[in-house]
């Protein structure tokens, strides 16, 4: 899409199970090959996009994958370390020490998540706090699932307007600020053609309408390739009642089969274009035949996704 790649931010978020770490680590490719230092961040502590690389560096550390791409783990405790570092010091550290202190923050209803938000805000800016790191051009959030992801995006403000005045009500105004800046921030949300994905990728446009941000994009990954033309299938069937042999019956099977899988796919993303009403770009990547993704067949997805866009 024109201008995705011009945000500071983008969060991929959908239905758990959909591929959002594997379109996460595609976005970041495309980004880097486009001359952007672009880091993928993952939440809740969690390490796929090192593991799809095979890298593994200090924990929570912001590790470099490739040229221009990088990824780091984000830890809501580790946040709040480096947050009372900076804007408190000696005095900040002390406080995070104390083990009463870490459990009352950490038991805060959506302390967490606003630790979290905090630090990818800290990533994107061009000033970096945190001593001695360098600037991105681009920040790429592999979000929670569906739901958890539009309150992720929600609690700063939440925090701001609740607390209205100190540091945390500052701090969510910042970030919030950010987030809701359509010229800044970008909301990617990835889908399978399936049912239930198609209707959590509806429902999760209408919620961000709600709270006044915009769906961008939407990534549709492992659609099947379609195989054969009406006529063709017509042969297969005709030829399944003829064949005496085991292993050729099976083998007609197996491709029906999947051209029926390939067919209802195409009736939901159907669905799903009409039901965006034009109002976010759709673009699809094919169902990779591989037992793992691993660093060529990343990068395969990456040339059809940048083609796309």
């Amino acid at each position: 899409m024109s201008g995705l790649f011009d945000r500071r931010l983008i969060f991929v978020t959908g239905k758990g199970g959909v591929g959002k770490s594997t379109v996460s680590i595609i976005l970041g490719l495309v980004a880097a090959r486009r001359g952007l230092r672009t880091i993928v961040a993952e939440l809740h502590s969690q390490e796929r996009v090192q593991d799809s690389f095979a890298h593994h560096g200090a924990r929570f550390g912001e590790l470099e994958l490739a040229p221009g791409l990088f990824t780091i783990s984000i830890d809501a405790e580790q946040a709040m370390d480096e947050y009372l570092r900076v804007k408190a010091g000696p005095l900040g550290h002390a406080v995070s020490s104390s083990r009463l202190f870490r459990t009352l923050a950490m038991a805060t209803p959506g302390m967490r998540e606003l630790l979290s938000m905090g630090k990818v805000w800290e990533l994107a800016q061009l000033q970096r706090r945190t001593r001695g790191a360098a600037p991105y051009d681009l920040v790429i959030v592999d979000a929670p699932a569906t739901g958890h992801g539009v309150g992720i995006l929600r609690t700063p403000k939440t925090f701001a307007d609740l607390a209205r005045v100190g540091p945390i009500a500052h701090q969510g105004r910042q970030i919030a600020s950010m987030i809701y800046d359509r010229r800044l921030t970008a909301v990617v949300a990835v889908a399978t053609p399936e049912e239930i994905p198609v209707n959590e990728t509806l429902s999760l446009r209408e919620a961000l309408a709600h709270e006044n941000l915009a769906l961008e994009l939407v990534i549709v990954n492992e659609v099947y390739p379609t195989r054969f033309a009406y006529d063709e299938v017509g042969s297969l069937e005709r030829a399944l009642e003829h064949f005496d042999d085991a292993l050729a019956r099976a083998a007609v099977r197996a491709a029906l089969s999947e051209h029926a899988r390939g067919e209802t796919q195409h009736d939901q993303l159907g669905r799903l274009r009409a039901g965006l009403h034009l109002d976010g770009r759709l673009v699809e990547l094919p169902f990779v035949f591989a037992e793992h993704l691993d660093r060529p067949e990343l990068e395969l997805l990456a040339d059809q996704l940048e083609v796309q866009l």
